[in-house]
């Protein structure tokens, strides 16, 4: 038996959870992150850069309590040291801040772009390695800087050309979900699985209805396909409750800021006049009001936490909002954000498409989350003595460009570059080759992207391969053209342009007559000056 008989070859095979890019994803990924990267510094955020490892103690909320910190996050061991690849890009810049405090401005203002990994089990849509892009404010504990982040946030969606109407920034509280369990019965450490389980089934409202969330706050629920989710068990009283405080957003509509009255809202157009300019949000007819929602909250879990600072913190936030322009329509007071209660300590915030578009089997789905974030005040304090507040937003790279290409967004279809101009290499002895590396070095120095093909196939394949680089020309020079009577030639052939004209016409007179529109020849003088010309060809 051979050597190569007995060693196996390797599988060219991915791990679970982590996905390859080719040239058009990263090209698209790039202008989308290109674009958010002007919003941010927009409003003054400057640009930092942290490493993708980080000593495990510095993610200090995902150590497990084992010896081998490998929950979670990717982690290994040198010099007895415990190392972890970034779980989020949020804990690195909490440790740079406190790293770096005395020399940084406060308040600190920094976006960062890059991947994080996930040591989880992976799913459809669920992957080990993906990238973020976050903005930060941190050393601020004003509401303007929560209001500020909500704001920056739409505007990086509606730059990416997302209308208005088609996405929503959601805002509540980590503060108001926590008076929220108390009302319920459910503080304290001992009841903290029971209130996972109740806010897991309230971030089901919206896919399930009011009836599913609650058979989840009940007993349970079997779904579809038979599979039983067992429920948080809470009494009818309090699954009543539950259900009520979250269907405030139909509670707190049509009703001035002043009078904190309810309203048709054909009655309120004179006294929300400004607002009405801000793009409000309607509900069946009625306008939608932040601080009706806000003020529902109050009324309703008031008494369970004291003081009421979520009340002061969200009504200045959403007032930040109005002034500035940014209506219902935009952002809106919504408590069905729970995400990540563990990690916030007050306002939490949430992107959210609101448009459908067709899955695989044609049925209408809807984007759902692109991003979110909120206000993290004991982060950066794990590694410092005083408080240190810090606000900020996340936004998932590639779940928000799988949107927009799904609304076939200009800014993503303009990074779709067509590939090198493709010179063939008919002829492969010395000199020819020299002579086609100087008609390549001619189209770089023009600055027009070329390459020489240095493969073994013949001319179809050579095209074909160009055709497979998304290449717009191809330069063709045989022993013909180069000996041609009136000096050198080149052939340059529009292969965009052979390709569509060779679908539109069965005869063959015509495809002759329309192959010389798509094929030309010229003096080799002229090469770079026609292969421009066709390169300007829509």
């Amino acid at each position: 038996m051979t050597e190569t008989e007995i060693s196996p070859r390797v599988r060219p095979m991915l791990p679970r959870g982590f996905a390859d890019r080719d040239a058009t994803d990263i090209a698209a990924a790039e202008a989308m992150m290109a674009k958010i990267r002007e919003v941010y510094a927009l409003y003054g955020f400057e640009a930092v850069e942290t490493p993708f490892v980080e000593y495990t103690e510095a993610l200090g909320k995902f150590l497990p309590d084992q010896d081998r910190p490998n929950e979670g996050v990717f982690s290994f061991k040198d010099d007895e040291e415990w190392l972890s690849l970034r779980y989020d890009l949020t804990a690195p810049l909490a440790r740079y801040v406190a790293e770096n405090y005395d020399r940084l401005p406060k308040p600190y203002r920094s976006y960062r772009a890059g991947w994080v990994f996930r040591n989880e089990k992976p799913g459809p849509g669920r992957f080990r390695q993906f990238m973020q892009f976050d903005a930060d404010t941190v050393g601020s504990a004003s509401p303007a800087a929560d209001a500020e982040i909500c704001m920056m946030a739409a505007d990086c969606l509606e730059a990416l050309g997302i209308a208005r109407g088609d996405y929503v920034i959601k805002v509540s509280s980590r503060k108001v979900l926590d008076a929220l369990m108390k009302a319920i019965g459910l503080g304290g450490e001992e009841n903290v699985k029971r209130r996972l389980v109740v806010l897991r089934a309230i971030d089901k409202l919206d896919r399930l209805g009011a009836d599913g969330v609650r058979a989840l706050l009940g007993s349970g629920r079997k779904d579809e396909s038979g599979d039983f989710t067992k429920g948080a068990e809470l009494s009818p009283e309090a699954i009543d409750y539950v259900v009520r405080f979250f269907d405030s957003r139909a509670q707190g509509i049509a009703r001035t800021r002043e009078a904190r009255a309810y309203a048709p809202i054909s009655d309120m157009r004179e006294a929300l006049a400004p607002d009405l300019s801000f793009n409000q949000r309607t509900v069946d007819g009625a306008l939608v009001d932040n601080h009706a929602t806000i003020a529902h909250w109050l009324n309703m879990v008031g008494g369970a936490e004291e003081p009421n600072s979520w009340y002061e913190e969200l009504r200045a936030l959403a007032s930040c909002c109005y002034a500035a322009g940014y209506g219902t329509a935009r952002i809106v007071i919504d408590p069905s954000v729970v995400r990540g209660l563990e990690y916030y300590t007050g306002p939490v915030f949430e992107a959210e498409l609101t448009f459908e578009t067709p899955d695989e089997n044609g049925r209408p789905v809807r984007f759902g989350s692109v991003g979110g974030g909120g206000r993290y005040d004991g982060l950066v304090a794990r590694f410092r003595e005083e408080p240190v507040p810090a606000t900020g937003f996340s936004i998932g790279v590639s779940r928000l460009l799988a949107a927009l290409r799904a609304i076939k967004s200009p800014i993503v279809a303009a990074a779709e570059t067509p590939g090198p101009v493709v010179v063939l290499a008919l002829d492969r002895d010395a000199s020819s080759m020299a002579n086609y590396q100087k008609l390549v070095a001619s189209l770089r120095r023009a600055g027009i992207a070329a390459e020489l093909y240095l493969g073994q196939a013949g001319m179809n394949a050579q095209l074909k391969y160009a055709d497979r680089r998304k290449s717009r020309v191809a330069v063709i020079q045989g022993s013909n053209e180069r000996n041609a009577a009136g000096g050198p030639q080149v052939t340059i052939r529009d292969l965009k342009l052979g390709a569509e004209l060779a679908k539109t016409t069965k005869d063959r007179a015509d495809y002759l007559e329309l192959r010389q529109r798509a094929q030309v020849s010229a003096p080799e003088a002229e090469l770079v000056a026609r292969v421009r010309e066709v390169l300007a060809r829509p």
